[in-house]
């Protein structure tokens, strides 16, 4: 409308002297009224803040890897009661195939025992394992089961591969949703244990808050308490110790690597949480050393080359020629050189004066 609009000190000053006086200036406004507007207007930005805060973009990994997590337990437990059910019909078949996946659909697949022989397992066993079951089916030991028994083992099969077909989308889920949020945690230390991190901690700002020693012992806290009141050795690592980085390597040297990750993941979650940029690249640059860092210490621990990292031994200034005596590296046999054995030295003849009354 080619108004415009002035806004300073005096205009906000005179805007909150109007809303203070305002049941005075307008008529049939009352204070009630002046209280509901404020508490309608308090709620509408709250509910703005919280819809648009930069704090909520974890909030999806976190209920994400909590579910993850539960499936886990789930698909475990369905399977223990399966082998457990199955077991009594046809109990050699969990020997011969050990994969909780292909156990479960080799049994849909299947169901009695004396249907084995008839069955093609192609595509989910290899040749010779479908042998070793048609085989075993043969001479099992199992105990009859009926018609109805098979049904509700079939219905819990189906169950189990569902779930674990949910779980597989849950990961990929959980894999670009990480690389999103968080890209550099992600790729020093795993999408799912970057997730557990940022779970454990509540948020990313929260984890980015926390030093790096809190970031190596996550998720062990009841071994820190239990050690610090039996005073005992505290833990080395918490969730980090699922890396693949810690696991390569053994030994002693799992509790430096372990010290130096923690300290690699501490710079990585701040620049996540704090820094502008989307590419991994100081994720990429704390992995390399890393790997440097596991590679040093391995060679070290098996007294092999350490990389232009040797030590040298205390006092060896000097090298040896082929072997022989250094005698100029030697002050103490300068010393012994010009001592008589059996003749005193001046300066002891001087402090053994003896003195004359």
């Amino acid at each position: 409308m080619g108004i415009e609009c002035i806004k300073n000190d005096k205009f906000d000053e005179l805007m909150r002297c109007i809303r203070a006086n305002l049941p005075d200036l307008i008529e049939g406004f009352s204070v009630s009224d002046m209280r509901a507007m404020s508490l309608g207007l308090a709620h509408g930005m709250a509910r703005y803040k919280l819809k648009f805060s930069s704090d909520k973009v974890d909030t999806m990994i976190i209920q994400a890897i909590s579910l993850f997590q539960d499936l886990d337990k789930e698909i475990n437990n369905y399977m223990m009661r399966l082998k457990e059910w199955y077991g009594y019909h046809f109990p050699e078949l969990a020997k011969i195939v050990t994969d909780n996946l292909i156990y479960t659909k080799v049994v849909r697949q299947a169901g009695m025992r004396e249907k084995y022989a008839n069955i093609d397992l192609d595509g989910i066993v290899p040749e010779h394992i479908e042998k070793n079951v048609k085989e075993a089916s043969e001479i099992s030991m199992g105990t009859e089961i009926n018609e109805r028994d098979e049904q509700f083992i079939f219905a819990l099969c189906e169950q189990i591969i569902e779930l674990d077909t949910y779980r597989t989308s849950l990961g990929e889920y959980l894999k670009s949703r990480m690389m999103a949020v968080s890209p550099n945690l992600s790729t020093i230390v795993g999408e799912m244990i970057s997730a557990k991190l940022i779970a454990k901690a509540g948020s990313l700002i929260n984890l980015a808050k926390f030093p790096a020693s809190t970031i190596q012992i996550l998720g062990a806290e009841k071994a820190l308490f239990k050690a610090m009141r039996s005073k005992q050795n505290t833990p080395k690592y918490g969730i980090i110790y699922q890396s693949k980085l810690i696991s390569a390597v053994t030994g002693k040297t799992k509790g430096k690597i372990s010290r130096a990750l923690a300290a690699k993941c501490a710079l990585c979650v701040r620049y996540d949480a704090l820094g502008d940029s989307d590419e991994p690249t100081i994720g990429e640059e704390c992995k390399k050393y890393i790997e440097d860092r596991i590679g040093f210490l391995s060679a070290q621990e098996k007294g092999g080359e350490t990389g232009g990292f040797k030590k040298q031994a205390k006092g060896a200034n000097h090298k040896l020629d082929g072997g022989k005596y250094n005698e100029e590296a030697d002050f103490q046999g300068e010393m012994l050189g010009k001592r008589k054995f059996g003749a005193p030295d001046e300066e002891d003849q001087k402090k053994k004066k003896v003195k004359t009354f």
